[in-house]
C-alpha cells in the first residue's frame, strides 16, 4: 500500500461524527466535510503512521483549524466534571459505557490525525467507497502521534463486523497500553 493515498473520502460513518448536521465544539471546527476531504487530498501529511492493522493508516498533519484537543488528563481538579453513560455510536451498535468530561475548556490541537481504512477494507465491512481510502476518524491532539485507541474499540473491533468492528483480533499489549492512557484521560463534550 502506498504511504501516499491518491484519493481520500469521508467515510458515512465519520461524516456525522466530525461533522455533525448541529455543530458541537468537540467536532472539527471551521471548515466543510467538503473542505476537509479537499484539504487532505490537495495537502500531503507531514509523516504517515501505520494503524492497528495493515489496512489503517493515520495521516498525520498541522491544525489548520481552530480544533481543540479531544482528550484531556484527568487531574484532582478536573475530576468533578467527568460523566458517564451506555451509548452506541450508531443505531445499528449495542451501547457500550462511555465517560466525557462536560463543563472543560481544552487547548486548541496541534494536530490532527485522520484515520483512515482502505477501499478494500471498507468493502469488507459493508461501507464501499469511490476512492482508495476513507476516513474513519480523526485524532485532534498535541503530540504528532496517535492516541492509543478506546479499550472498548479495541474489543469491539475484535468482535467483527456485525458488532461495528473490523475483524482484527485482539492484540493483548495495545489494550493494556490503551487501559494505561484512557485510566488517566478522557474525552470531553463541548
Amino acid at each position: 500500500m502506498s504511504s501516499r493515498p491518491t484519493s481520500i473520502l469521508l467515510t458515512d460513518f465519520a461524516r456525522p461524527r466530525l461533522f455533525p448536521r448541529e455543530p458541537r465544539g468537540n467536532t472539527i471546527q471551521d471548515i466543510s466535510a467538503a473542505e476537509f476531504e479537499r484539504y487532505l487530498n490537495e495537502h500531503a501529511p507531514m509523516k504517515v503512521l501505520d494503524g492497528y492493522a495493515p489496512f489503517c493508516k493515520l495521516h498525520v498533519h498541522r491544525n489548520w483549524t481552530s480544533t481543540k484537543c479531544l482528550s484531556v488528563p484527568i487531574t484532582d481538579q478536573n475530576r468533578r466534571l467527568l460523566r458517564s453513560d451506555y451509548e452506541a455510536r450508531n443505531t445499528n451498535e449495542l451501547p457500550v459505557l462511555v465517560r466525557w468530561f462536560e463543563g472543560l475548556k481544552p487547548p486548541v490541537a496541534n494536530y490532527l490525525i485522520p484515520i483512515l481504512y482502505s477501499r478494500e477494507q471498507l468493502a469488507k465491512e459493508g461501507s464501499p467507497i469511490d476512492a482508495d481510502w476513507g476516513v474513519v476518524g480523526c485524532i485532534y491532539t498535541m503530540e504528532p502521534k496517535e492516541t492509543p485507541m478506546a479499550p472498548i474499540t479495541l474489543l469491539r473491533n475484535a468482535l467483527g463486523v456485525e458488532e461495528g468492528g473490523s475483524g482484527v483480533p485482539i492484540d493483548r499489549d495495545a489494550y493494556r497500553q490503551s487501559v494505561a492512557f484512557w485510566r488517566t484521560h478522557a474525552n470531553w463534550r463541548g
